[in-house]
Protein backbone atom coordinates (compact mmCIF):
# COMPACT_ATOMS: atom_id res chain seq x y z
CA UNK A 1 0.00 0.00 0.00
CA UNK A 2 0.85 3.76 -0.62
CA UNK A 3 0.17 7.01 0.98
CA UNK A 4 0.67 10.37 0.25
CA UNK A 5 0.98 12.65 3.58
CA UNK A 6 0.58 16.04 4.12
CA UNK A 7 2.50 16.70 7.16
CA UNK A 8 2.65 19.99 9.46
CA UNK A 9 6.44 21.03 9.50
CA UNK A 10 7.54 23.68 11.79
CA UNK A 11 11.19 23.77 13.42
CA UNK A 12 10.02 25.98 16.31
CA UNK A 13 6.94 27.76 17.42
CA UNK A 14 8.62 31.30 15.85
CA UNK A 15 8.53 30.16 13.00
CA UNK A 16 6.14 29.76 9.98
CA UNK A 17 4.40 26.77 9.59
CA UNK A 18 3.78 24.73 6.45
CA UNK A 19 1.95 21.46 5.15
CA UNK A 20 4.93 19.22 3.07
CA UNK A 21 4.05 16.33 0.92
CA UNK A 22 5.42 13.54 1.16
CA UNK A 23 5.04 9.99 -0.35
CA UNK A 24 5.48 6.17 1.23
CA UNK A 25 5.27 2.86 -0.03
CA UNK A 26 5.40 -0.78 0.46
CA UNK A 27 3.09 -0.04 3.90
CA UNK A 28 1.72 -3.59 5.50
CA UNK A 29 -1.95 -2.88 6.41
CA UNK A 30 -0.91 -3.92 9.33
CA UNK A 31 1.24 -1.41 10.73
CA UNK A 32 0.23 1.34 12.88
CA UNK A 33 0.57 4.88 12.16
CA UNK A 34 2.77 5.55 14.68
CA UNK A 35 5.04 2.55 12.81
CA UNK A 36 4.37 4.05 9.16
CA UNK A 37 5.67 7.19 10.33
CA UNK A 38 8.86 5.66 11.43
CA UNK A 39 9.38 4.26 7.85
CA UNK A 40 8.58 8.03 6.11
CA UNK A 41 11.56 8.89 8.36
CA UNK A 42 13.46 6.21 7.64
CA UNK A 43 13.03 7.43 4.04
CA UNK A 44 13.81 10.71 4.83
CA UNK A 45 17.52 9.99 6.65
CA UNK A 46 18.18 7.86 3.67
CA UNK A 47 17.48 10.50 1.34
CA UNK A 48 19.18 13.33 3.23
CA UNK A 49 16.86 15.28 4.64
CA UNK A 50 17.91 17.81 6.92
CA UNK A 51 15.89 16.53 9.99
CA UNK A 52 13.14 13.76 10.15
CA UNK A 53 9.47 14.68 11.56
CA UNK A 54 9.44 14.79 14.91
CA UNK A 55 6.40 13.54 16.09
CA UNK A 56 5.58 12.32 20.31
CA UNK A 57 4.85 8.71 21.27
CA UNK A 58 5.75 6.19 24.49
CA UNK A 59 3.79 2.92 25.54
CA UNK A 60 2.57 2.79 21.66
CA UNK A 61 -0.25 0.38 23.42
CA UNK A 62 -3.10 3.64 23.60
CA UNK A 63 -2.22 3.75 27.54
CA UNK A 64 -0.04 6.79 27.80
CA UNK A 65 -1.84 9.21 25.19
CA UNK A 66 1.60 10.81 24.36
CA UNK A 67 0.35 9.92 20.58
CA UNK A 68 -0.93 13.13 20.05
CA UNK A 69 -1.91 14.13 16.42
CA UNK A 70 -4.66 15.28 13.83
CA UNK A 71 -5.04 13.16 10.90
CA UNK A 72 -7.64 14.05 8.21
CA UNK A 73 -9.36 16.70 11.10
CA UNK A 74 -10.29 14.67 13.69
CA UNK A 75 -7.91 14.36 16.81
CA UNK A 76 -6.40 10.36 17.22
CA UNK A 77 -8.02 10.11 13.97
CA UNK A 78 -11.65 8.48 12.76
CA UNK A 79 -11.68 5.27 14.66
CA UNK A 80 -13.60 5.81 17.23
CA UNK A 81 -12.72 5.50 20.66
CA UNK A 82 -8.58 4.52 19.56
CA UNK A 83 -5.08 6.04 20.16
CA UNK A 84 -3.07 7.27 17.24
CA UNK A 85 -0.61 4.29 17.79
CA UNK A 86 -3.88 1.61 17.71
CA UNK A 87 -5.31 3.04 14.85
CA UNK A 88 -4.11 0.55 11.93
CA UNK A 89 -3.46 1.74 8.40
CA UNK A 90 -5.80 -0.70 7.13
CA UNK A 91 -8.16 1.67 7.69
CA UNK A 92 -6.93 3.95 4.99
CA UNK A 93 -7.81 3.08 1.37
CA UNK A 94 -4.80 2.31 -0.54
CA UNK A 95 -3.65 5.68 -2.35
CA UNK A 96 -5.38 8.05 0.05
CA UNK A 97 -4.07 11.38 0.85
CA UNK A 98 -3.66 11.41 4.42
CA UNK A 99 -2.98 15.33 6.39
CA UNK A 100 -1.24 14.85 9.45
CA UNK A 101 -1.06 17.70 12.37
CA UNK A 102 -0.51 18.96 16.11
CA UNK A 103 -3.03 19.72 18.80
CA UNK A 104 -4.30 23.12 18.18
CA UNK A 105 -4.42 25.21 21.40
CA UNK A 106 -3.08 28.08 23.01
CA UNK A 107 -2.50 25.77 26.14
CA UNK A 108 -0.50 23.82 23.97
CA UNK A 109 2.25 26.05 22.30
CA UNK A 110 3.84 23.88 19.77
CA UNK A 111 7.88 22.11 20.51
CA UNK A 112 8.57 21.03 17.12
CA UNK A 113 6.67 20.15 14.05
CA UNK A 114 3.83 17.42 15.14
CA UNK A 115 4.98 17.79 19.04
CA UNK A 116 3.31 20.38 21.62
CA UNK A 117 3.98 21.34 25.15
CA UNK A 118 1.02 20.18 27.11
CA UNK A 119 2.05 20.56 30.70
CA UNK A 120 -0.59 22.76 31.03
CA UNK A 121 -2.88 19.77 32.03
CA UNK A 122 -0.30 18.37 34.44
CA UNK A 123 -0.49 21.80 36.14
CA UNK A 124 -4.24 21.55 36.55
CA UNK A 125 -3.36 18.10 37.99
CA UNK A 126 -1.18 19.53 40.39
CA UNK A 127 -3.83 22.11 41.47
CA UNK A 128 -5.96 19.98 42.97
CA UNK A 129 -6.40 16.42 41.42
CA UNK A 130 -5.56 14.35 44.61
CA UNK A 131 -6.67 13.87 47.55
CA UNK A 132 -5.06 14.68 50.59
CA UNK A 133 -4.31 11.32 53.26
CA UNK A 134 -2.40 11.29 56.36
CA UNK A 135 0.76 8.47 55.76
CA UNK A 136 1.31 5.61 57.94
CA UNK A 137 0.12 1.70 57.48
CA UNK A 138 -2.85 1.21 55.31
CA UNK A 139 -6.51 1.21 56.22
CA UNK A 140 -8.53 -1.76 55.82
CA UNK A 141 -9.74 -2.89 52.28
CA UNK A 142 -13.16 -3.26 53.06
CA UNK A 143 -13.44 0.08 56.07
CA UNK A 144 -15.07 2.75 53.57
CA UNK A 145 -17.90 0.35 51.95
CA UNK A 146 -17.97 1.61 47.97
CA UNK A 147 -20.96 0.29 46.05
CA UNK A 148 -20.13 -1.42 43.36
CA UNK A 149 -22.16 1.87 40.41
CA UNK A 150 -20.00 4.26 42.67
CA UNK A 151 -16.92 2.11 42.02
CA UNK A 152 -17.25 1.73 38.21
CA UNK A 153 -18.31 5.08 37.89
CA UNK A 154 -15.35 6.66 39.41
CA UNK A 155 -13.24 3.92 37.34
CA UNK A 156 -14.60 5.08 34.24
CA UNK A 157 -13.53 8.95 34.75
CA UNK A 158 -10.01 7.80 36.16
CA UNK A 159 -9.69 5.79 32.30
CA UNK A 160 -9.06 9.34 31.29
CA UNK A 161 -5.36 9.09 30.18
CA UNK A 162 -4.73 13.55 29.37
CA UNK A 163 -4.08 13.42 26.08
CA UNK A 164 -5.77 16.25 25.38
CA UNK A 165 -7.70 15.05 22.20
CA UNK A 166 -11.05 16.79 24.18
CA UNK A 167 -8.93 20.02 23.78
CA UNK A 168 -8.15 19.69 20.28
CA UNK A 169 -11.35 18.69 19.02
CA UNK A 170 -13.17 21.84 20.55
CA UNK A 171 -13.77 24.70 18.63
CA UNK A 172 -13.34 26.61 22.00
CA UNK A 173 -10.02 24.57 22.79
CA UNK A 174 -11.74 23.79 25.89
CA UNK A 175 -10.21 21.29 28.66
CA UNK A 176 -13.81 21.10 30.43
CA UNK A 177 -13.85 17.02 30.18
CA UNK A 178 -10.23 16.35 31.17
CA UNK A 179 -10.94 18.55 34.37
CA UNK A 180 -14.38 16.82 35.11
CA UNK A 181 -12.82 13.29 34.51
CA UNK A 182 -10.29 14.01 37.16
CA UNK A 183 -12.37 15.45 39.81
CA UNK A 184 -14.91 13.25 39.50
CA UNK A 185 -12.92 9.94 39.56
CA UNK A 186 -12.27 11.58 43.16
CA UNK A 187 -15.34 13.26 43.89
CA UNK A 188 -18.11 10.10 43.03
CA UNK A 189 -15.87 8.06 45.96
CA UNK A 190 -16.36 9.11 49.33
CA UNK A 191 -13.23 9.38 50.22
CA UNK A 192 -12.79 12.60 47.91
CA UNK A 193 -15.79 14.41 49.79
CA UNK A 194 -13.65 16.38 52.23
CA UNK A 195 -12.06 17.95 49.48
CA UNK A 196 -14.59 17.81 46.94
CA UNK A 197 -15.39 21.48 46.63
CA UNK A 198 -12.04 23.02 47.15
CA UNK A 199 -10.89 20.91 44.18
CA UNK A 200 -13.35 21.86 41.98
CA UNK A 201 -12.41 25.28 42.34
CA UNK A 202 -8.88 25.29 42.31
CA UNK A 203 -9.05 22.61 38.88
CA UNK A 204 -11.38 25.51 37.39
CA UNK A 205 -9.60 28.21 38.43
CA UNK A 206 -6.15 26.93 36.90
CA UNK A 207 -7.85 25.39 33.91
CA UNK A 208 -8.97 29.48 33.40
CA UNK A 209 -5.37 30.38 33.52
CA UNK A 210 -3.82 28.37 31.30
CA UNK A 211 -6.24 29.61 28.93
CA UNK A 212 -8.95 27.03 27.75
CA UNK A 213 -11.58 28.10 26.39
CA UNK A 214 -15.03 27.48 27.74
CA UNK A 215 -17.32 24.56 26.87
CA UNK A 216 -19.98 25.56 24.46
CA UNK A 217 -21.87 21.94 24.55
CA UNK A 218 -21.12 20.38 21.46
CA UNK A 219 -20.17 17.41 22.84
CA UNK A 220 -16.92 16.69 19.97
CA UNK A 221 -14.70 16.30 23.24
CA UNK A 222 -16.75 12.74 24.14
CA UNK A 223 -16.48 12.37 20.24
CA UNK A 224 -12.56 12.55 20.00
CA UNK A 225 -12.28 10.80 23.49
CA UNK A 226 -10.09 7.94 23.01
CA UNK A 227 -11.75 5.94 25.93
CA UNK A 228 -15.19 7.54 25.51
CA UNK A 229 -15.26 9.53 28.52
CA UNK A 230 -18.93 11.08 28.82
CA UNK A 231 -19.79 14.69 29.19
CA UNK A 232 -21.45 13.65 32.03
CA UNK A 233 -19.01 14.17 33.96
CA UNK A 234 -19.20 17.90 32.59
CA UNK A 235 -22.39 18.31 34.49
CA UNK A 236 -21.10 16.89 37.81
CA UNK A 237 -18.31 19.37 37.63
CA UNK A 238 -20.44 22.21 36.82
CA UNK A 239 -22.80 21.18 39.88
CA UNK A 240 -19.96 21.11 42.14
CA UNK A 241 -18.52 24.28 41.23
CA UNK A 242 -22.38 25.91 41.34
CA UNK A 243 -22.51 24.42 44.86
CA UNK A 244 -19.25 25.54 45.92
CA UNK A 245 -19.84 29.06 44.77
CA UNK A 246 -23.30 29.12 46.98
CA UNK A 247 -21.59 27.64 50.29
CA UNK A 248 -18.24 28.60 50.18
CA UNK A 249 -18.67 32.47 48.67
CA UNK A 250 -15.90 33.45 50.75
CA UNK A 251 -13.45 30.53 49.64
CA UNK A 252 -14.20 31.59 45.95
CA UNK A 253 -13.94 35.38 46.40
CA UNK A 254 -10.42 34.77 48.48
CA UNK A 255 -9.13 32.84 45.79
CA UNK A 256 -10.53 35.60 42.99
CA UNK A 257 -8.41 38.04 45.00
CA UNK A 258 -5.22 35.78 44.73
CA UNK A 259 -5.62 35.68 41.18
CA UNK A 260 -5.96 39.22 39.99
CA UNK A 261 -3.22 40.10 42.43
CA UNK A 262 -0.97 37.68 40.94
Amino acid sequence: MEYTLKIWRQSQQQDEGIFQDYKVKDISEDMSFLEMLDVLNEQLLLTGEERPIAFEHDCREGICGACSLVINGVPHGAECGNTTCQLYMRHFHDGATITVEPFRAAAFPLICDLVVDRNALDRIIQSGGYISVHSGSAADANSCLISHGAAEDAFSAATCIGCGACVAACKNASAMLFVAAKAGQFSILPQGQPERLHRTVEMVRQMDKEGFGNCSNHFECEAACPKNISVSYIAQLNRDYIKATFTSKEYVRQTECKEHIE
